[in-house]
């Protein structure tokens, strides 16, 4: 059994479907994030591109419309679920549909020197092992291979997820601290920890760069709706689904104080990494 059985029966149940039921706001929220680091990939036309963590397939077809009809991209990721939300998309005319396969990063085979490039939205911070993970993704690089993500910095500078939880907090039971290096969305959130992983992996030229904006994923009650489910305040209320009510209430106060034209948009600060193999 893979050693990172804990997080694939994690993303194929509650949180891959979840992330599947969500995925139109997800995508909408995560877009600006995800297009910075494919702007530092930066594919060409003809190349051959792996999305790590794939998810329900957005990053994967955005990728397609960048190699054009003459390249290829294969998204990989554990989430039965979200695998197939991916499978069900269709891409834009005249580009290549993107290949999908579930599989294990950090341990299943994703071929030898077959890509130009390797991109993830998200998806790096789950590995149990990430040293081997990354040694694995870098296997299937070819020499001179790109590697660029974006990973979250630290939940206190993220206020979408900072600020549900903390409004929260006093109407939950005290919650019990986490090992920030633990698989998880803020595993990565130490650069240093970063650019450790990438050199013992076997990359170089490591570039760990912040990049801050707002995101916003729809009007204010769509925004509740997603606080509910997904974040620390997600994980809080499957743990507490009784407090549920009065929580969303407060959540829902805290969170007008974000509303625009434009819906509900709240500073993210990331960590766009890049390295290459060799």
């Amino acid at each position: 059994m893979s050693t990172n059985a804990a997080q694939i029966d994690y993303w194929n149940a509650t949180a891959g479907q979840t992330w599947a039921a969500f995925q139109a706001q997800l995508d909408r929220q995560l877009e600006p994030l995800g297009a910075e680091a494919m702007h530092v990939l930066a594919p060409v036309a003809a190349e051959r591109i792996l999305d790590i963590g794939c998810g329900c397939g957005h990053t994967s077809f955005a990728l397609a419309e960048r190699v054009g009809p003459s390249g290829a991209v294969l998204g990989v990721d554990i989430s039965e679920p979200m695998l197939a939300v991916a499978a069900g998309r269709s891409p834009a005319a005249g580009i290549a549909a993107p290949g999908f396969r579930q599989a294990d990063a950090q341990a299943d085979d994703l071929g030898a020197a077959a890509f130009d490039g390797v991109f993830s939205r998200f998806g790096v911070m789950f590995f149990s092992d990430p040293v081997a993970a990354f040694a694995n993704i870098r296997r299937a690089l070819k020499p001179q291979g790109r590697l660029a993500f974006v990973c979250w910095r630290p939940l206190a500078v993220n206020p979408w997820m900072f600020v549900p939880l903390e409004a929260a907090r006093p109407l939950l039971p005290p919650l019990q601290p986490s090992d920030p290096t633990a698989p998880g969305p803020f595993a990565f959130a130490d650069a240093e920890r970063v650019r450790g992983i990438l050199t013992a992996a076997g990359f170089g030229s490591i570039a760990v760069t912040p990049f801050d904006t707002v995101i916003g994923s729809g009007g204010l009650a769509e925004t509740v709706a997603l606080c509910r489910h997904v974040g620390p305040l997600g994980s809080a209320l499957r743990e507490n689904p009784d407090r549920a009510e009065a929580v969303l209430g407060v959540v829902r106060e805290a969170l007008a104080a974000y509303l625009t034209d434009e819906g509900v948009m709240m500073p993210a600060a990331v960590w766009i990494v890049s390295a290459v193999n060799g």
